[in-house]
């Protein structure tokens, strides 16, 4: 038995993060046994005990310690596990506290510099004794970089990431022990203006929306081998500044890195006031390069353009060795698309999305430092000889471990499975972000909401959406529940004072704002934390009860401005990104969602008031859409694809015109030759739904359609994210419309869920969240040759999937350690054979590892000819 992957708050070893009171999580790997027998999490400080709990009960995926933390503390953690075979093993790793709520002994400094000056602030410190153990706890605004002794203080880039600081800010802590010495050392930092003071919004967006100051506060502490402290930090008597060589850079327009820069004498530092935002120990994961690429390939356009093709369109940079002349410049554009095989970009508005550099004259390696692209493509200009391997796209996004896997056996889909998690890994990005590449970067909440189940089954989530939710949290708290269109709110600020458009409202659109229950309560199921749906908890509450106050006492929700299902393809007005649904229907539909969610969430917390009053509160707007949207007879009052799926997919018709339905939405489907029209509300419930209600070979045939509109059509015009727009490429190769039309958006790719979930079949069973029991009901179909997928959830490592052999479908099925999982046949007679063993009918599994076969006529479908 091996225990691994301890977590706490979900982070491994987490380094001045928010551990208040932490939650531990584990995994159980190669145990003799199927299950666990006890279990036991201890917590120490400097070898004594300070907390431990133990007993049969205690689970994997999260055991919170009520513990009392002191700051800037190592803390041990020991896990040990028994099984019911006596095999046991422990586990080892550790966390350590930050400032917490610690007083800081320095002071905000900046440079006496103009506004748009770029700075470097430097100190030195004198140690007389080798260090046994540093840590410097520093805050940059916009962004920074930490340099001990001339190298760069950790992995991590665009610290101390997004959010809105007049709310919060993070700090965070730098294990620098073996980047300081005996004697003089020099500490300096890197300041950019990031989020916080550069370019930001739409056509152009604004300056200085959180503050007008790039400025620091660090602050370090040196434990020597003797025994001795040390502690400095920033004052205005010790800090100098110098220029930077960077002389200007933005999040939409790049940077500009003259490497010729005289950093001038220093000067000394000013005091400034502190930001608006109260100190925090972070929450983001660390946002890093996480892959580099090489092998792109130089295109020769034409133009005459030289530009480097690398085969993906990713988020991050490239890095290139330059040893040109002292001087010397070179210029670089990023893009998306080529269009008639030349650069092209015009769909990043007004976004330059550019990188100079100018020589110093001696061979170095080059990157920007405060900013990011979204792009497949790089115009190089500057260089007599463009050499492809000198050149290194450098993938970054937040930290997360890949969790989910799937093949399918057909290369079309398989791409669009690797096109879901390019777009994911391209706007995971510290906030989820809608895309990486033109002026907007910001956290829709509406693609979040949609798309939170298959991030979570594609990479390890919960801190990512713990710190995404924190942020919606203080935003909900300034709006009294309601939920911004992005967060962090970024958009009210900008547009502080507008009287129509949607920028009037900023705020409160069904499902946007509906992240704030459906991101919690998906959390929860993947992960099982309860303590993380608690502290979310508030988030669902307010928000449900806002739409509450937006009811005016017939429980249907008919104000305010609502996205809807944004950028369907119903709308009978020519060129409008609205959809054709009834935009009060769908806000109604998911007044009633986020209730009954609240209602759940209630009752997972043992809440027995909240759970009554959300439930009461739940029937009753079932009851008003049906009144309001369905007539005596059946038919729905919105005939549109969406309107039917959300209709069935929440079973808010009488159950008596339940098959009315259903053949009104078959029919309206063969009316469209089997293609979708829905935006991204529709697109994500019609499938599921289609499966739920007998019409599985439907649902199919909308995956396997290879012309517009749909998602293989993407693919054949050689996608490698997933696109805003069903026709953001259209069939001649150009792009349909450059207002709005990201290459790398990822709403659509919500459709990974469902290949998850149905075609694999592997789901989570929410009597037991996290995994710890799960629901293995694959679907199969005559035009698949097979679907497998491979999980390591909160509970461990779960395969799934089937393929035919010889007549038989073949199934392969993996329990990981203390879980198990309801297999469940097509058809709840089919003859199964399991391990060798005849039965029949549902199987509850335990751990291991089952092969489990039928007959291929115990799941054939007749399915419609396409003609």
């Amino acid at each position: 038995m091996i225990i691994s992957n301890i977590r706490v708050q979900h982070i491994e070893k987490p380094l001045g993060w928010e551990v208040t009171r932490p939650t531990v999580t584990w995994l159980v790997e190669g145990a003799q046994g199927k299950a666990q027998e006890s279990a036991k999490v201890e917590i120490l400080q400097a070898g004594k005990s300070v907390f431990a709990l133990e007993g049969k009960e205690l689970s994997n995926t999260g055991v919170t310690c009520d513990v009392q933390l002191q700051p800037r503390t190592r803390y041990e953690v020991l896990v040990t596990v028994c099984d019911e075979t006596g095999d046991s093993a422990t586990g080892e790793s550790w966390f350590e506290t930050g400032k917490m709520d610690e007083e800081w002994q320095a002071q905000w400094i900046a440079a006496p510099f103009a506004q748009r000056e770029y700075p470097v602030l430097s100190t030195t410190v004198e140690l007389a004794a080798k260090p046994q153990q540093a840590r410097i706890y520093a805050v940059g605004l916009g962004v920074y970089e930490l340099y001990v002794n001339g190298r760069k203080a950790g992995t991590e880039v665009l610290s101390p990431m997004y959010n809105d600081y007049n709310l919060w800010i993070q700090t965070m802590t730098f294990d620098v022990t073996d980047l300081l010495r005996t004697g003089e050392n020099e500490i300096s930092v890197m300041l950019g203006e990031g989020w916080y003071m550069g370019q930001f919004g739409f056509g152009g967006g604004a300056k200085c929306i959180f503050g007008d100051k790039m400025q620091l506060l660090l602050e370090g502490h040196v434990q020597m081998e003797n025994g001795e402290e040390t502690v400095f930090g920033t004052d205005p008597a010790s800090w100098t500044c110098t220029h930077s060589p960077v002389v200007s850079s933005g999040i939409y327009d790049g940077e500009v890195f003259d490497a010729t820069t005289e950093p001038g004498a220093p000067v000394p530092a000013i005091a400034v006031d502190a930001p608006k935002g109260p100190l925090m120990d972070r929450l983001s994961p660390a946002v890093k390069v996480i892959e580099r690429l090489n092998g792109a390939k130089l295109l020769i356009t034409p133009k005459g353009e030289r530009v480097l093709d690398f085969g993906q369109v990713m988020t991050g940079w490239v890095e290139f060795d330059c040893d040109l002349p002292k001087g010397s410049k070179v210029y670089l554009q990023y893009g998306e698309l080529l269009q008639d095989d030349c650069f092209y970009r015009d769909n990043l508005r007004s976004a330059l999305a550019e990188f100079t550099y100018i020589s110093g004259g001696t061979r170095t390696l080059v990157r920007p430092h405060f900013t990011f692209y979204g792009f497949r493509y790089v115009k190089v200009e500057g260089m007599d000889i463009v050499d492809p391997k000198a050149f290194t796209g450098c993938v970054i996004h937040s930290e997360l471990a890949p969790t989910g896997r799937i093949e399918t056996g057909n290369a079309k889909l398989d791409r669009l499975f690797e096109n879901a998690m390019w777009s994911q890994r391209g706007n995971f990005l510290d906030t989820p972000t809608d895309c990486p590449q033109r002026d907007e970067r910001m956290g829709w909440t509406g693609d979040a909401q949609v798309f939170a189940p298959t991030a979570c089954y594609n990479m390890y989530s919960p801190a990512f959406y713990r710190k995404f939710m924190f942020d919606m949290l203080v935003e909900q708290r300034e709006l009294e529940g309601s939920v911004p269109f992005v967060v962090p709110d970024v958009l009210s600020i900008i547009n502080r004072g507008a009287s129509d458009g949607i920028f009037a409202y900023a705020a409160g659109s069904c499902a946007w704002g509906d992240a704030a229950t459906v991101i919690p309560w998906t959390v929860y199921r993947f992960y099982g934390d309860k303590q993380l749906l608690a502290d979310q908890y508030e988030n669902m509450t307010l928000w449900a009860d806002w739409i509450h106050a937006q009811d005016e006492g017939d429980f249907l929700w008919r104000k305010g401005f609502h996205f809807a299902d944004w950028l369907a393809l119903d709308n009978p007005v020519q060129g409008s990104s609205f959809g054709g649904t009834d935009p009060y229907y769908i806000a109604s539909v998911y007044y009633y969602y986020s209730t009954v969610l609240c209602a759940k969430a209630a009752c997972a917390l043992g809440k027995a008031e909240d759970k009554q009053k959300y439930a009461e509160r739940s029937e009753k707007i079932k009851a008003a859409i049906r009144k309001e949207f369905f007539t005596a007879t059946g038919r729905i009052a919105e005939p549109t694809q969406t309107a039917m799926a959300l209709a069935l997919y929440f079973d808010l018709m009488p159950e008596e015109h339940k098959p009315r339905l259903v053949n009104d939405l078959k029919n309206k489907l063969i009316s469209k030759d089997i293609h979708l029209d829905t935006g991204f509300v529709g697109t994500y419930f019609l499938l599921p739904v289609l499966t739920k209600i007998g019409l599985h070979d439907f649902a199919v045939q909308l995956l396997l359609n290879e012309d517009f509109p749909s998602w293989l059509y993407e693919v054949n015009m050689g996608a490698t994210t997933i696109w805003e727009r069903w026709n953001s490429v259209l069939p001649n190769g150009y792009v349909s419309d450059t207002g709005m039309n990201s290459m790398n958006h990822y709403a659509y790719g919500s459709i990974v869920e469902w290949i998850y979930s149905t075609l694999c079949g592997l789901k989570p069973d929410d009597t037991a969240p996290g995994f710890k029991k799960a629901v293995i009901a694959p679907l199969t179909d005559p035009r698949l040759p097979g679907m497998k997928c491979e999980y390591t959830s909160a509970a461990g490592l779960y395969k799934a999937g089937w393929e035919r052999e010889n007549g038989q479908i073949h199934y392969h099925i993996e329990i990981p350690f203390d879980a198990q999982a309801a297999f469940i046949p097509e058809k709840a007679d089919t003859a199964l054979t399991v391990n060798g063993v005849e039965t029949s009918g549902e199987q509850v599994l335990t751990a291991g590892v089952y092969d489990i076969y039928c007959s291929e006529q115990d799941v054939a479908t007749e399915y419609f000819k396409l003609k």
